[in-house]
C-alpha cells in the first residue's frame, strides 16, 4: 500500500542555477530575494521541515533538527518553464529547448491560425497576461479578433472576453493551434487565457487550459501506469503531460490546491500523488507581487499541519519546484534556478541531500520507490533518506 507524493510549488525557486546568466537572470533568487525584500520571512513550519537548510534565508535559519531531509536541485534540461519542469522531475531531460518567439510568430503561423479559426488576430507580441488585456482587450471586444501573445517561455496563449467567444470556442481554437505547431514551432504549450470585465476592470478567469506537446519519451507517469499504480493529480499537471499517464482536479487558488492535497492523502490507498501549486507563479510571480507572494508563503506555511496530519507511515512526500519567478526583478517572466528539495514521512530521516544535479533525482527516486523500472535520468536518493 505504498503512497508517495511530489508537490510542485511552481515558481518557487531558491537561489541561482550553474547557468542562470547564461538566460539572462543574472540576480535572481526567488525565495531569497523576497525574504530580503520584506525584512526576513516568518515560516514555522517550513523552517521546522528545513526550508532554511536548503538554502540562506532571511527570517529562516537552518533547523538544528529538521523534520525533513533537504537540498535542491538544479535544472539540467534547456529551459525554464513548467512543462520542461515538470517533465524533468518526472525523469524526462529535455535535448533541446522548446522554441520561443521574442519578436512574436512568424506571420505564416499567425495568418494560418486566423484562417482556421476564422477570426482576426490582435497582438502577436510578447506581453505579461494583464498589460496584453490593458493594450488590446476594448479592440478585441469590437471586433472579436483573438489576443495571441508569448512570452520569454515557450507559448502560443489566447486571450479571449467571455461575452465575445465562448470558452468552447475558446478551448477548440487552442485545439487547432496546438495542431499546427508542431516541428520547428512545436511549442511547449497553447494556453487558452479566458477573461471577463471592461476597460480598466479585465479580470482573468478560472478557465484557463494548457494544451501541451505530449512527452517525446517516458516518464515516470508511463512507468507506474505500466505497472498498474494508481496516479493522482491535484492542478494542471494532467495538461502539462497531455493528459498522458494521468488525469487530475484543477485548483484555481493555492488554497483550493491545498485542500484537495490534503485529501487526496487522506482518501487514497496506494500510488502518486503529483500536485501543482500554481500562484507563486500565475498570481503573484508574473505580477512582480512581492507582497502577495510572501502572504502566499504565509499560506503554505498554515496549510502544512492539514497536510502533513494525513501522511501516513509508509509514505514519501516530496515537496519541490519547476523553476523560479522571482518578483523582485524588472522581469515578469520565469527565472533559470535551482529549486528546494523537502523530503518528508515518518521512516524519512533528515539527512543533508546536498545540491541534486538534475530535477529528474525525484521522479528516480519515486521511481524506487514503487519498484518500477528505473527512468532515463537521475539518480536516486531513496537508500540516503529511507529507514527501513
Amino acid at each position: 500500500m505504498s503512497r508517495a507524493a511530489i508537490i510542485v510549488l511552481d515558481g518557487l525557486g531558491i537561489g541561482p542555477a550553474h547557468d542562470t546568466d547564461q538566460y539572462g537572470d543574472s540576480g535572481s533568487n526567488t525565495l531569497g530575494n523576497v525574504a530580503r525584500n520584506v525584512g526576513g520571512l516568518s515560516l514555522p513550519q517550513l523552517e521546522a521541515l528545513g526550508l532554511g537548510s536548503c538554502a540562506p534565508l532571511d527570517g529562516v535559519p537552518p533547523a538544528p533538527r529538521p523534520r525533513a531531509a533537504f537540498g535542491v536541485c538544479e535544472p539540467a534540461s534547456p529551459g525554464k518553464d513548467s512543462t520542461t519542469g515538470h517533465w524533468e522531475i518526472c525523469g524526462l531531460i529535455l535535448l533541446k529547448p522548446f522554441p520561443t518567439y521574442p519578436h512574436g510568430f512568424p506571420s505564416k503561423v499567425i495568418e494560418a491560425f486566423s484562417r482556421r479559426t476564422g477570426r482576426g488576430v490582435l497582438g502577436n507580441i510578447t506581453s505579461s497576461g494583464t498589460a496584453i488585456l490593458d493594450a488590446y482587450g476594448a479592440e478585441h471586444c469590437r471586433t472579436g479578433a483573438w489576443i495571441v501573445y508569448t512570452s520569454a517561455d515557450s507559448v502560443f496563449q489566447i486571450a479571449a472576453h467571455e461575452s465575445v467567444v465562448a470558452p468552447a470556442e475558446l478551448y477548440a481554437a487552442c485545439e487547432i493551434a496546438r495542431q499546427s505547431l508542431q516541428a520547428e514551432h512545436a511549442v511547449s504549450r497553447v494556453i487558452a487565457r479566458p477573461f471577463t470585465g471592461r476597460p480598466g476592470a479585465w479580470q482573468r478567469t478560472a478557465g484557463r487550459r494548457d494544451f501541451s506537446l505530449p512527452p517525446p519519451r517516458a516518464t515516470l507517469l508511463d512507468r507506474l501506469a505500466g505497472a498498474g499504480i494508481d496516479r493522482v493529480g491535484v492542478g494542471k499537471v494532467d495538461d502539462l503531460f497531455a493528459g498522458r499517464g494521468i488525469t487530475s482536479e484543477h485548483a484555481a487558488t493555492n488554497r483550493e490546491a491545498y485542500r484537495l492535497i490534503a485529501e487526496a492523502l487522506t482518501t487514497m490507498d496506494h500510488g502518486l500523488l503529483l500536485a501543482n501549486v500554481i500562484e507563486f507563479d500565475q498570481t503573484w510571480g508574473h505580477r512582480n507581487d512581492v507582497p502577495g507572494f510572501y502572504q502566499g508563503l504565509q499560506e503554505l506555511d498554515r496549510a502544512l499541519p492539514q497536510i502533513l496530519h494525513a501522511v501516513r507511515d509508509q509514505d514519501l512526500v516530496i515537496f519541490t519546484a519547476d523553476h523560479g519567478n522571482d518578483p523582485t526583478t524588472p522581469s515578469t517572466d520565469h527565472s533559470r534556478e535551482v529549486v528546494p528539495l523537502l523530503v518528508v514521512g515518518p521512516r524519512v530521516q533528515p539527512v543533508d541531500l546536498g545540491r541534486r544535479r538534475t530535477f529528474a533525482d525525484i521522479g528516480q527516486t519515486v521511481a524506487e520507490f514503487f519498484q518500477v523500472p528505473a527512468l532515463e535520468a537521475g539518480t536516486s536518493f531513496l537508500s540516503e533518506v529511507w529507514l527501513d
